[in-house]
């Protein structure tokens, strides 16, 4: 017999205190006289009375909220990832469509990035459930029916920026008409088509300046007496306003235990890649906690040239910690690891991988890792991809004729966005 409820016992007591008090002082005694005298057999009170468990319905596991956001995620920056964020309030599995790169070419233009590369990006992402690669750019009513039913997604989320389809209509229309569309609010401050004109940027300056790319497809670092660290390369503001709370937001806000193997690993992480999410996930796997330490945007330019970085101190601080596999950084980490660094942070292990820029260890240039090497605890990665940020600007640089066409496009409607921008509270 299934009860719903023990509303019925309430009443009794309420209702017929005598009865329900006599009922309780018998079996009191019964089950006293049973335990004493061991000569009565008589059924105890959890007999009696069966468990009071077992009157209550059983509820059933709330329906979790499944939330489906997508986009081509080219040049996957902290702007993308605090979308996804926000997308992931909203519900409680986020769903991520990555748009295929033939409806990338047909909508937009060439994508900078392959689609693996773009599925290693989002999938490295701490607010990520699931992926769908190869989503449709538009949202047709075949494929809003595919999420709803196969995926049993109940929400369609986009930023507060129009997606526009080459008619001119709105790619998110079908979601809204039949009321399962969210809106989120979008990051200020960057875009891929900024970062592509910071790259196009860099070499028109790099130009003017009579600085070439060498035959390593690294720019010439002989002109860097001086670098105005409110830009991120040759003149191209950047126009993020970083604030306490958005590093907040990013934050696993959880430190390591005592006993936990603390994992470092450094590096610049500029233009934020595939490859750096390779080697961060098989730094994470040598211990408990990966601490990543983001050098500051001096040393960078020391080391590359004042074109560099292209992404700013606090933009490669939150992409970096926006990585599933990053617990920690240290925003602005100094060249070399010392020993009180060590001790500060209780490094067990330090890691370098060996695709890298300007790696020192292959350069023949002054050794970063002397003290942990001294001590050892320094290791050596190999890196699962052959990715830097100079090989992804090069795709950009071979082609800059196709993308000075394709920014001029969209720099004029993200300047018509600014322009009727208006404020959205959800954050």
């Amino acid at each position: 017999m299934e009860f719903e409820s023990s509303s019925w016992i309430k009443d009794g007591v309420y209702f017929y205190p005598h009865l329900f008090g006599g009922i309780m002082i018998t079996c009191a005694l019964l089950s006293f006289s049973t335990s004493y005298f061991g000569m009565i057999s008589v059924p105890t009170m959890p007999h009696l009375f069966p468990d009071l468990r077992g009157f209550h319905k059983k509820k059933s596991a709330k329906k979790r909220v499944r939330v489906y956001m997508d986009g081509c995620f080219d040049l996957m920056h902290y702007g993308h990832a605090n979308a996804l964020r926000q997308a992931k309030a909203l519900g409680d599995e986020l769903v991520v469509g990555v748009v295929s790169d033939e409806e990338i070419i047909s909508n937009k233009g060439p994508p900078v990035l392959s689609m693996q590369e773009r599925l290693a990006l989002v999938s490295g992402l701490k607010w990520v459930d699931e992926v769908i690669p190869n989503a449709p750019y538009e949202i047709t009513e075949e494929f809003m029916n595919r999420l709803f039913k196969e995926h049993k997604i109940d929400y369609i989320i986009h930023g507060d920026d129009p997606c526009l389809l080459p008619d001119g209509t709105d790619a998110y229309a079908l979601a809204k008409k039949v009321g399962r569309y969210k809106q989120i609010k979008r990051t200020e401050g960057v875009s891929s088509t900024d970062i592509v004109g910071r790259i196009l940027s860099c070499i028109k300056d790099a130009k003017s300046e009579e600085v070439c790319l060498e035959s390593s497809g690294e720019f010439d670092n002989s002109n860097n007496t001086q670098h105005n660290t409110s830009f991120t390369n040759g003149g191209h503001i950047s126009h993020f306003l970083p604030t306490s709370r958005r590093i907040v937001q990013f934050s696993n806000g959880k430190g390591p235990g005592p006993n936990s193997r603390v994992v470092y690993i450094d590096g610049v992480f500029d233009l934020f890649h595939a490859g750096h999410v390779e080697i961060l996930k098989r730094a994470r796997q040598l211990g408990d906690f990966l601490l990543v330490g983001i050098y500051a945007d001096q040393t960078v330019s020391e080391l590359r040239g004042n074109h560099f970085p292209l992404m700013n101190l606090h933009e490669r601080s939150l992409s970096v910690l926006a990585c599933r596999y990053v617990d920690e950084v240290i925003i602005g980490a100094p060249w070399e690891v010392t020993k009180d660094m060590i001790t500060t942070f209780n490094i067990s292990l330090v890691v370098h991988g060996t695709i890298a820029e300007k790696n020192p260890l292959l350069n023949g240039e002054s050794d970063p890792y002397v003290v942990p090497k001294s001590m050892g605890i320094f290791q050596m990665l190999e890196s699962p991809e052959d990715i830097t940020t100079t090989s992804i600007a090069e795709r950009i640089i071979a082609n800059h004729e196709i993308y000075l066409k394709r920014n001029a496009k969209k720099e004029a409607s993200e300047k018509k966005y600014y322009a009727e921008k208006k404020y959205v509270a959800v954050d």
